[in-house]
């Protein structure tokens, strides 16, 4: 369906009504996603979640246009979200129906927001806090869409994400492209890691985009 276009900006944050009916979010000029191709941040919550038993306590950092977090909410074995983002005027969008699904998804219970940088809520989380963190707040670690953003795929930061992660749980980072250097600093930190690629039709056209897999071992906790 065809329409007029509409544009949302504060600050570097932009929120696009396009004349085909979907939407378009970008983040300091950097396209970040738009409603018309979603699979990618669904297939980081299912992928990831498939990888656990028991996914109770999911983080997600980042909540984009809504679509990793429904993804997640769709499995019954998860009990509690935390989902961190950095942008209070894109929660504010979401709630307020500006991203039209929006308010009909923040309604689970299961959900709380924080509005703050995903990096010092992992580095001030108790220990073991998560079975899951599911990390997408850029398109991977060759993709900034604030370059603060590097230090979160290097070691110190994902210390901090494995000492936030129960035993058994996985720690998953999403990237547009391969990052062989993020998966060597996952392999420190980890008890285990891999990379894990997808296939994706954008449109017609073939991509391969990679989940970054950190796993603690049961037992290999915190305390």
């Amino acid at each position: 369906m065809s329409g007029t276009e509409s544009v949302i900006v504060d600050g570097g944050l932009v929120l696009k009504h396009r004349a085909d009916g979907h939407l378009e979010l970008r983040a300091n000029g950097i396209f970040v996603m738009d409603t018309r191709e979603t699979s990618t941040e669904k297939a980081l919550a299912t992928r990831a979640l498939e990888l656990h038993p028991e996914p109770g306590h999911v983080l997600i950092g980042g909540l984009g246009l809504g679509f990793t977090l429904e993804a997640v909410l769709t499995d019954p074995r998860v009990e509690a979200v935390t989902v961190v983002e950095i942008e209070p005027r894109l929660v504010e969008w979401m709630r307020a129906g500006r991203i039209p699904h929006g308010p009909g998804l923040l309604k689970d219970e299961r959900i709380h927001i924080e509005v703050a940088d995903v990096a010092v809520v992992l580095r001030e989380s108790p220990s073991e806090a998560y079975d899951v963190v599911l990390l997408d707040v850029d398109n991977g670690p060759g993709y900034l869409v604030h370059d603060a953003n590097g230090a979160l795929y290097e070691a110190p930061a994902l210390a901090d994400a494995r000492r936030a992660t129960a035993p058994g749980g996985t720690v998953v980072v999403w990237s547009a492209a391969e990052a062989p250097a993020l998966l060597d600093v996952m392999a420190q930190v980890f008890d285990d890691a891999e990379a894990l690629s997808y296939p994706v039709d954008l449109q017609g056209h073939s991509e391969t985009y990679w989940l970054y897999v950190g796993t603690v071992s049961p037992g290999n906790g915190t305390n």
